[in-house]
């Protein structure tokens, strides 16, 4: 484990604990009544989703710089996000079509679908170009880009013919992102498909490490291109998609956080991944518990906030590349 690793790992030991206590009504174990109760079965789940959530748009931002050697790419260039958003909207439609026993599950199946469908649209317009790891890569932004259009466009669509305000409402307010009222399920849910993504991207990091060198020094040194695609789009399908089906679209944290670790590492994807994971864990963490603690009427939403900090951060990169200093 690098330094990175070490310093984004014991800032997570100490948040937990804290994310717990925290809220609009803080908890002291000692003296609030039923405190083992709200800690164990609203808070930990919560707090579990948030590390998960986050370790995986990390993970996924951290290889898709890695991939695209692009320090502004983030996942959602994929277009998985906005797929896993237009399947859980269709939910919305359809769920109530379900056995009763069937609806409760209605959503994050249909997330996984939609994200599983642009994964397998990412595979078979981009896996199977034959002009080798240049063409492969402009190529897969292209697709990303027009899936995540496509499935924006579908969803505005869903939105504007909502069968009443009641759907209207939340389906907008799913699209916000949020952890709230989340429980086990949620984490039962997400947690195996997140830790199956994150090590399928780390699988991937030392192709990822030789394609710096080039996209011709790494077919040298025997990286495949195409079996590298399909490791991207697996890992990062998994993480994004499954974070998108229990939480809605969190924006931002891949851009981010790899930016925030990069610094403390040798710049090697190898060396990013890791600690992106647990840096992204560490964010998402901390902007949960903000949202639950802020003054508001409304406990503001999760993507919202993270929107609120991460487009200035964007503007910041935009200014520095603009000077040359990434």
């Amino acid at each position: 484990m690098n330094r990175a690793s070490l310093i984004f790992a014991a800032l997570l030991v100490l948040l937990v604990p804290l994310s717990l206590l925290a809220g609009r009504v803080w908890i002291d174990p000692a003296t609030t009544p039923n405190a083992a109760l709200i800690l164990m079965e609203l808070r930990l789940p919560r707090a579990v989703l948030a590390v998960v959530i986050g370790a995986g748009l990390g993970a996924a931002g951290a290889a898709m710089q890695g991939y695209l050697r692009n320090p502004l790419a983030d996942p959602g260039l994929f277009g998985i996000a906005p797929m896993a958003a237009l399947g859980a909207v269709a939910s919305f439609w359809f769920g109530a079509l379900l056995p009763p026993a069937l609806a409760a599950w209605s959503l994050p199946a249909f997330a996984l679908t939609g994200a599983a469908l642009a994964m397998a649209l990412l595979a078979l317009i981009a896996g199977r170009t034959p002009s080798g790891a240049g063409g492969g890569i402009a190529l897969f932004t292209l697709a990303g880009l027009m899936i995540a259009s496509l499935a924006g466009a579908l969803t505005a669509l869903a939105i504007t013919l909502a069968p009443n305000p009641f759907a209207l409402s939340q389906i907008v307010m799913w699209l916000n992102g949020a952890l709230t009222d989340r429980s086990w399920d949620e984490v039962w849910i997400a947690a195996p498909l997140i830790a199956l993504g994150t090590a399928i991207l780390v699988l991937a990091a030392r192709a990822l490490d030789a394609l710096t060198l080039g996209e011709d020094a790494a077919r040298s040194l025997g990286i495949d291109p195409r079996r590298l695609l399909w490791l991207l789009v697996m890992g990062v399908g998994l993480t994004v998609g499954a974070g998108v089906a229990v939480a809605g679209i969190i924006g931002f944290v891949g851009l981010i956080v790899p930016h925030l670790v990069r610094p403390l590492t040798d710049r090697l994807p190898s060396s990013l991944i890791v600690p992106s994971a647990l840096a992204g864990a560490c964010l998402v963490l901390i902007a949960d518990s903000a949202v639950r603690v802020l003054p508001l009427v409304t406990e503001l939403r999760l993507g919202i906030a993270l929107s609120l900090i991460g487009a200035p951060f964007f503007l910041w990169l935009l200014l520095k590349m603009r000077r040359g200093a990434l």
